[in-house]
């Protein structure tokens, strides 16, 4: 339901000033700010989420993340309990984002640990393999893609269905779907 009141320029106008307002702080702190300033505004009825966004955007903006990545706060913010996170006062909340941004950068980190292991765990399969091999192109595909089929590695690596199954099972990854027909995998 809309609420046909809901005046989503003049809440943008309003969190924009906000917005302006913290523009000589650093990038972390800004995106605190906006966040909880989109939050407390309501600036569009059905888009909480772009919130959450915008302050991913200005971490990227401010060179506290990379370019190719956007900071997955969503993560963060869930290890945060709701309450603080929209509690009436505003040192709370802003001190609940920041506490957020910390659980994100962590869980982050940990992801990268995870993948860095597993590809070196994939790359001891590759020792004393043909020059030929195909599996090396696989570890690359799957470290880029999150979750790879039959069909994109049979593509990806130009070899036949049977055989893109085939080099996914040598190289030992982790079946996601549960199903027998229109399977995919991922790194373990």
């Amino acid at each position: 339901m809309y609420d046909l009141d809901w005046d989503e320029d003049a809440r943008l106008e309003e969190w924009r000033s906000v917005l302006g307002q913290a523009q000589e702080l650093p990038a972390v702190l800004q995106a605190i700010i906006a966040l909880d300033a989109w939050n407390e505004i309501g600036v569009l009825q059905h888009a909480g989420w772009m919130g959450r966004l915008l302050a991913a955007a200005i971490l990227r903006r401010g060179g506290v993340t990379t370019q190719n990545h956007i900071a997955a706060i969503n993560l963060g913010l869930k290890t945060i309990p709701v309450d603080r996170r929209r509690h009436r006062n505003r040192e709370t909340r802003l001190l609940a984002v920041a506490h957020g941004l910390i659980a994100a950068a962590e869980i982050g980190l940990k992801e990268h640990d995870r993948l860095a292991l597993a590809r070196k765990l994939m790359e001891r399969k590759l020792e004393g393999r043909r020059v030929s091999s195909k599996l090396p192109e696989l570890v690359e595909l799957v470290m880029a893609k999150p979750l790879v089929s039959a069909g994109m590695v049979a593509k990806t690596l130009d070899v036949t269905p049977q055989g893109a199954r085939r080099i996914v099972l040598e190289l030992g990854l982790r079946e996601m779907t549960g199903r027998g027909r229109f399977r995919a995998w991922g790194v373990i």
